[in-house]
């Protein structure tokens, strides 16, 4: 049994007899009252997000948890399809496990989190970055640079993000996984 204190980003618990991955936390100290400690908890069964808040020192049930590398194969209707680096056997998994899921492209690196104790694999992990290929996007309007102004562009794996005006048809782009953001545009 863990305690509000052992808790930090990535950590798996059950709450509400379900598995739950810490998304966000916030350790609150008031200046009246007792401490707690602010949580938005996300569900890696069902993929929901929820807030809860746990009061200091409540003890929760940390969920014993191995990360393992998988390349990611191919999609098949709400399945995504992924392999072992180290033993190539292969996994299916729905499309609510996985974070980030319109960046991922085929042959992609990521990390699965698995339950230690039955092998069950229960969330994905996307790189904290990923560099992508833009297929579409309107030219620049020269001149109109006065702000950051930005333009809608699609990448290869069919995401749209916004990119600076700069970004044309081919670029290569760096784009933050998590928030779904450009980054910077990488040289081939």
């Amino acid at each position: 049994m863990a305690t509000t204190s052992d808790i930090k980003k990535g950590l798996c618990i059950i709450f509400n007899h379900d598995t739950y991955k810490i998304v966000e936390f916030q350790h609150v100290k008031p200046g009246k009252g007792p401490a707690f400690v602010r949580t938005k908890l996300k569900s890696l069964t069902s993929g929901k997000v929820v807030d809860n808040t746990f009061s200091a020192g409540h003890k929760i049930e940390e969920v014993r948890v191995e990360t393992r590398k998988y390349q990611y194969l191919y999609p098949e209707g709400d399945m995504y399809h992924f392999m072992n680096t180290s033993d190539y056997n292969q996994i299916a998994l729905p499309k609510e496990t996985i974070d980030g899921v319109e960046f991922l492209k085929e042959g992609e690196v990521v990390t699965v989190i698995v339950r230690a104790a039955d092998e069950t694999p229960l969330a994905v992990d996307m790189p904290p970055s990923v560099v992508l290929e833009i297929t579409h996007t309107e030219p620049g309007v020269k001149g109109n640079t006065a702000t950051n102004a930005t333009k809608p562009a699609t990448v290869e794996t069919g995401a749209r993000i916004n990119v600076p005006l700069f970004i044309n048809e081919g670029d290569l782009v760096k784009i933050e996984t998590e928030k779904g953001t450009y980054q910077e545009r990488v040289k081939a």
